[in-house]
């Protein structure tokens, strides 16, 4: 089974500093690691290699710093890393990104399987696994908990939903975003390590994928920052006392009074 995962190098604390001017994440000066979400993707890859063999592809778009994160996941297991690098791609939001990744996806040739985290800690969009799938023209399954059964031509596997699961039959190749209730990554060997150390990381920049420069970068971003602001500081509530009766006459009046 050759399968892809598209991981992500996110900023570690949740103090992030956005540019003022471009309206855009300050990574600088700032502790990098992957996304806790793709750790998850990363080890369900590993475990369907290992018990369906094949190949590990790992993926990701960033500065040339996302090199480590492609290292990480190399010593945990994975068997080659592609690091979607350039200049063009900077500013690119959900769509742009989605669709150089499936350019990146396309230039590695034939794959059975894609794996996501289901969002990014930076972002919480959930956009861009299920946008990849939209731009290779493939079914995703999305919030992925367990993976049932698999053949050379389909996938069983279980969906979690907000009031239990459902179970879902897909043709491969496939797209799947995955929960944390899969599984527990696990912690890099010292094989592992000194593997990913010396492994050959492939650069992609916008002259290997050859993208349409319209649909790349902040040119191809069809969302736009417009303004960024640290709402107002909440001011002191009011807190209500009585009966049950008493405290909800108490609460419409106040209502009345903030309508009128």
């Amino acid at each position: 089974m050759n399968i892809i995962v598209c991981i992500k190098q996110v900023p570690e604390t949740t103090e992030v500093r956005i540019n003022p001017e471009t309206n855009t994440l300050m990574r600088e000066g700032v502790k990098s690691i992957i996304n806790p979400f793709d750790m998850y993707a990363i080890e369900e890859a590993i475990r369907l290699k290992e018990r369906f063999g094949g190949k590990v592809s790992v993926v990701t778009m960033g500065p040339p710093q996302a090199e480590a994160a492609l290292r990480e996941a190399i010593s945990m297991g994975a068997d080659e890393g592609f690091l979607v690098c350039d200049r063009a791609f900077a500013g690119s939001d959900t769509w742009a990104t989605s669709y150089t990744l499936a350019g990146a996806i396309k230039k590695l040739g034939a794959f059975d399987l894609i794996i996501c985290g289901k969002q990014a800690s930076d972002g919480d969009t959930a956009q861009v696994g299920p946008g990849i799938s939209t731009h290779l023209n493939i079914p995703q399954v999305t919030y992925v908990k367990k993976v049932e059964e698999a053949t050379d031509k389909s996938m069983r596997v279980e969906r979690m939903l907000e009031e239990g699961y459902e179970i879902i039959e897909t043709p491969l190749p496939a797209l799947l975003t995955v929960v944390k209730e899969i599984n527990e990554p696990r912690i890099p060997s010292l094989k592992g390590l000194m593997r990913a150390k010396s492994s050959k990381i492939t650069m992609f920049t916008q002259q290997e994928l050859n993208l349409d420069p319209q649909q790349i970068g902040l040119c191809g971003s069809p969302t736009q920052v417009v303004k960024i602001f640290t709402p107002p500081a909440r001011v002191g509530g009011q807190m209500l006392k009585g009966e049950i009766p008493d405290v909800v006459k108490q609460l419409v009046d106040l209502v009345k009074d903030e309508v009128h």
